[in-house]
């Protein structure tokens, strides 16, 4: 599979006749079957419907804020949950403040909730972000099961670090949506990265330790 590679996306345009030779779509059938019994269910449906009812509404207008409401609406979440990182708790504050004065139901989990020393992942004072300071680590299964409890009906990252969202993802019982990736370097805009691929080219193919 090299979508990322194509110049003909047949798939998007239904010419399948110009599909190219490596394309996923003359050998996997079955898994493609597979998926669309898949939108069938009421719950899948529900997201697939407004998620594609959301995107034709607001196309290039709606900010992606604007579109979790506009989405959350039209799937009937009600109740929004908040998994944020530390370093953003004024930005969650006033999302939260939007939200709620839009309607929502709004519960807010910060990353660092249970106060979890990093010892006790295995992290050493070394490799502490600041050592020789008390750090407590990020608790993204805990945020995940506060928000479970709650019985929130979406669930939002803003800016947890990568591979805390990948916990986040995976413990959550609601469905999850992204409003903000973390990206410390760009202001929170990875994508920056490759707009400005004259500047970080050099960068991002060598990067290392």
């Amino acid at each position: 599979m090299r979508c990322a590679q194509c110049r003909v996306y047949a798939c998007g345009t239904g010419k399948l006749e110009q599909l190219p030779a490596n394309c996923p779509m003359h050998e996997n059938e079955a898994i493609y079957q597979e998926a669309r019994k898949e939108y069938q269910k009421p719950a899948i449906s529900n997201i697939a419907l407004n998620a594609a009812r959301t995107e034709a509404a607001g196309y290039g207008v709606w900010t992606r804020l604007e579109e979790i409401m506009e989405f959350s609406r039209r799937a009937g979440f009600c109740k929004l949950g908040l998994a944020f990182c530390t370093g953003v708790r004024e930005e969650a504050k006033r999302i939260a403040a939007v939200l709620q004065s839009n309607g929502f139901e709004v519960y807010s989990v910060i990353c660092k909730t249970g106060s979890v020393p990093k010892e006790e992942l295995g992290i050493i004072e070394e490799e502490k972000v600041h050592p020789g300071s008390y750090e407590s680590m990020c608790n993204p299964i805990g945020q995940a099961m506060l928000l479970n409890a709650a019985g929130t009906d979406l669930n939002v990252i803003v800016c947890l670090c990568v591979g805390h969202d990948t916990l986040f993802i995976k413990y959550s019982d609601a469905p999850v949506t992204v409003l903000a990736a973390k990206d410390r370097a760009l202001a929170h805009n990875p994508l920056g990265a490759v707009y400005a691929s004259h500047y970080f080219q050099k960068k991002l193919s060598n990067h290392h330790l």
